[in-house]
């Protein structure tokens, strides 16, 4: 089910059906691309056309963070839960093992790529990577990094680059890679690799896994988490006050404001 957050498409899907769908894409060989919507994204959404536009266009997507799962709870839509992306990465390389995929990683240092490659490998022994290549490639090196991908054979591409380098190589190239399903997973081959610990479950359920990112890696996360985090408390309180008030309004026997006296 789709529906309009704050502006932004969301699909309201759980794990289970987001990973059928993209086992489904792998099947039928049609394009789907998934993208993992948090607070940080949505903001930056604001301001930056690019990446407004790739989530704009794209088929899934799935709420990330348990921000924007409880706002959007507050603003009356029935979202049952996030899918996280570094959870969903785990649970469609176990598919892709089963099923026979193959995947492709893009992203991250050739360091971290090759442990998170290994860790893949060792979780699921029968798991077969169409390819890989690390996320620091020069300009001039992008159409081969393209052509790589294209005659890989891979069903599903996995991309581990920031944003918006992400979004722009994938506005120059999404229709010509000939992969399946293509999802941006941010992080989270530092995750797989081990070289980035995710917070605590405890943490993620009360919706703090930021503020674990912010404490291991101050320098860097701090006033990101502090400037997206406010911008975003900000515009979901307003929206939140015109909800509020749309529902009175609409509510049996409610007046409907006009024009008033004062006086007899």
């Amino acid at each position: 089910m789709r529906a309009s957050f704050l502006g932004c498409p969301v699909d309201l899907l759980t794990m289970a059906e987001t990973v059928d769908l993209a086992c489904g894409a792998m099947r039928s060989r049609r394009r789907v691309q998934h993208v993992a919507l948090n607070v940080a994204k949505l903001v930056n959404m604001r301001s930056d056309p690019v990446l407004a536009a790739d989530v704009a266009n794209s088929d899934v997507v799935g709420i990330d963070g348990m921000g924007i799962l409880w706002g959007a709870r507050a603003l009356g839509l029935p979202a049952a839960s996030r899918v996280a992306g570094v959870d969903l990465l785990a649970e469609l390389l176990a598919a892709c093992a089963q099923e026979g995929f193959k995947p492709y990683f893009l992203g991250a240092t050739p360091a971290v790529l090759h442990q998170a490659l290994q860790v893949a490998c060792k979780r699921h022994p029968s798991l077969a990577f169409a390819g890989w290549h690390d996320g620091y490639f020069k300009r001039e090196e992008e159409n081969d990094v393209v052509r790589d991908i294209q005659t890989s054979g891979a069903d599903c591409l996995f991309i581990g680059m920031p944003t918006p380098r992400k979004e722009r190589f994938l506005a120059a190239h999404r229709d010509d890679l000939g992969v399946p399903f293509i999802m941006g997973v941010g992080g989270a081959f530092d995750v797989l690799a081990g070289t980035v610990r995710r917070a605590p479950v405890q943490l993620q359920k009360l919706g703090l896994e930021w503020l674990y990112r912010v404490y291991q890696e101050p320098g860097r996360m701090w006033w990101r988490y502090a400037k997206t985090n406010t911008v975003f408390a900000g515009v979901l309180a307003q929206a939140v006050i015109r909800h509020l008030i749309q529902h009175a309004l609409d509510a049996p026997g409610a007046v409907p404001p006009g024009p008033s006296r004062i006086g007899g």
